[in-house]
């Protein structure tokens, strides 16, 4: 069996080194893999070091495919993508999640009649106007077997009239995390190196369109941000995007307290995710990791596709209002049932699952 592997942006990365490591490591399961880059992330820190530091097998395709809008580069990776699956004639299209590298595989595949299976499917923020939510239920319509992560997952998609070929799985994030996690504490250094110690600072990650293609928003996340970093330290991995829409909007001086630093590598991340204080996100990844080393979550939004972390008390939502922010996160607490909490993304086996669930449509 022939799989070809459509991926582009970190979250990507990191959820296909859990099922690449799982179909290499099974060779009686007779899978074969080819993996295509779209280009969707195209910076060094985005994109290659995550190939490299996390063990995915090199693309067999980059379609360098990157910048402008969503209509623009959905349509330039259709164009690229497609002379691939004529040329490589898979038996399987896997796609990971909710991006335009997502949607333009599976609409690719589908075009095509190859089948397709979606990983992450079900998740819903009920929000449309999120290009993400769109991107997600297009792909969950057109695939063939749509692997969930959790409970409330399955549920969405039943209610959207979908149950043949929905898995519950689990979480590939949560097999990452488990395998990565003890690796990414031997990085120590890294806080060393800028001054911080364990569980005294704030990591903060901000890239989505909502907030940073408004600047009235992204200021007063950056309002936010100055006032807590009179308090506690703040690490800011900043993302492309928003360091253009910041310095755009003349916005940069707000972080002058702030330790800004180019975005991370997967392994990087993890180890200032372990040792923060807490950590304030619009990332639907950051969220679960956050969960899964047990720091308390503030998210910058007003909905979350991943509820169990809100519900267990691990995560707040709150809107762009600066005071908000700024008493969410120095007020973040680990909750008391810290102890024995549920594990609603899994054992750590979601990766092993896909892999013998593919197999077994040979």
């Amino acid at each position: 069996m022939k799989v070809l592997t459509v991926v582009g942006a970190r979250p990507q990365f990191i959820k296909a080194s859990a099922v690449s490591r799982a179909i290499s490591s099974s060779p009686d399961l007779n899978i074969a893999e080819v993996m295509v880059h779209t280009g969707q992330h195209y910076d060094v820190n985005m994109s290659q070091i995550f190939f490299d530091e996390l063990d995915i097998p090199a693309p067999a395709y980059n379609l360098e495919v990157a910048g402008g809008g969503h209509a623009e580069m959905t349509g330039r990776m259709l164009q690229a993508l497609e002379p691939v699956l004529l040329r490589e004639r898979p038996d399987w299209v896997l796609v990971y999640g909710d991006t335009n590298s997502t949607l333009a595989g599976a609409l690719a595949a589908a075009k095509l009649n190859i089948p397709i299976a979606h990983v992450e499917a079900g998740l819903r923020s009920f929000n449309m106007r999120m290009p993400e939510e769109i991107n997600r239920i297009v792909a969950d319509r057109v695939s063939k077997l749509m692997f969930c992560p959790t409970t409330t997952a399955v549920e969405n998609l039943r209610a959207e009239g979908l149950t043949e070929g929905v898995r519950l799985v689990g979480d590939v994030m949560y097999d990452v995390a488990l395998h990565f996690g003890a690796i990414a504490r031997r990085k120590a250094a890294l806080l060393e190196q800028h001054s911080l110690r364990p569980g005294t600072y704030i990591l903060v990650t901000c890239h989505r369109a909502e907030n940073t293609d408004a600047p009235e928003k992204l200021a007063t996340i950056f309002s936010a941000l100055k006032q807590i970093a009179q308090h506690r330290p703040v690490v800011l991995p900043l993302h492309p995007r928003t360091r253009i829409a910041a310095a755009h909007a003349g916005l940069m001086p707000l972080l002058e307290q702030c330790v800004v630093i180019d975005p991370l590598s997967y392994l990087d991340m993890v180890a200032f995710e372990q040792d923060a204080a807490a950590i304030m996100t619009d990332s639907g990844g950051v969220q679960k990791e956050a969960f899964f080393f047990g720091v308390p979550c503030i998210t910058v939004r007003t909905e979350t596709e991943w509820v169990e972390t809100v519900e267990l008390g691990w995560n707040r939502l709150v809107a762009t209002e600066t005071d908000e922010i700024v008493q969410a996160v120095l007020g973040a607490q680990k909750p008391r049932s810290i102890n024995g909490r549920p594990a609603p993304y899994g054992s750590g086996q979601a990766a092993l699952a896909i892999t013998r669930d593919l197999a077994s449509m040979q």
